[in-house]
């Protein structure tokens, strides 16, 4: 994330790198809840995800409602009729949420893409995936009752993923229910399917995505037939970001 963190200073900001735990969005999370907690009467606490305490997860998702309304007038404008499914990474949730909120009451199929990482192992302190929805359990992390990625005992397990913003041991409250009824339908796609999807849209149409949304390229790639004929696929951001990470991944670091 170089190159968010440049930009962002080069825009005014002051970044504090954290330090603890796995210094992932779960401890950048914790570090920013324990400073506000000390400081809530002159500061304000922004979640940029559907987790963490009430109200945020709901205030996000309206504000992100945004993406299903636009989304809903275009794929009208486009196709003349609503789409057969609409697919979306999810780390958190909050662009997933976002898009998701302007079909709910449709007959159309919504596929939350988590993070396989390395793939799906269990029994270890650390998980080599941040695939919540699929492989999570009922528990409680940053003040919301979800579907987290913990041990036995209840502790959280590290997860892990190519892309920094689906790093994450637990999901949003609102997808996590969605999931259990049956509205939304968890997928997985792995680290190499990610950067499938990538490299094609790169290739295919120009538009470097990120690396979450790449998730969701990658598993609609792999599995045209799961999406129906006419399937929106929700890009949450640009991968120029990424760049370094995929080049790292690649080996291409000091080329």
């Amino acid at each position: 994330q170089k190159m968010n963190v440049y930009r962002m200073e080069l825009l005014g900001a002051k970044v504090i790198p954290v330090r603890s735990g796995s210094k992932t969005l779960k401890d950048a999370i914790n570090e920013a809840m324990r400073d506000w907690a000390g400081s809530y009467e002159t500061t304000h606490y922004l979640m940029g995800t559907v987790a963490g305490p009430h109200p945020y997860p709901l205030m996000v998702r309206e504000l992100q409602s945004v993406i299903g309304t636009e989304a809903r007038e275009q794929i009208l404008a486009a196709e003349g009729r609503l789409p057969d499914s609409i697919a979306a990474c999810v780390g958190g949730g909050s662009n997933a949420m976002g898009i998701f909120s302007g079909f709910l009451k449709d007959d159309v199929k919504l596929v939350a893409v988590e993070a396989g990482g390395r793939g799906i192992t269990s029994g270890r302190k650390i998980a080599d995936h941040g695939a919540c929805l699929n492989f999570g359990e009922e528990g409680v992390l940053h003040g919301a009752m979800t579907k987290i990625l913990q041990d036995p005992y209840g502790q959280i397990l590290e997860s892990y993923s190519l892309a920094a913003g689906l790093d994450y041991p637990g999901v949003g409250p609102e997808l996590a229910h969605l999931a259990e009824v049956g509205r939304v339908t968890p997928a997985v796609a792995d680290d190499e399917t990610a950067l499938l999807g990538l490299r094609r849209l790169s290739v295919l149409e120009g538009i470097i995505p990120a690396l979450e949304s790449s998730h969701a390229v990658g598993y609609a790639l792999r599995n045209p037939d799961a999406l129906g004929e006419v399937s929106i696929i929700n890009l949450s951001g640009r991968g120029d970001k990424d760049l370094a990470t995929v080049m790292e991944h690649e080996g291409r670091v000091g080329r």
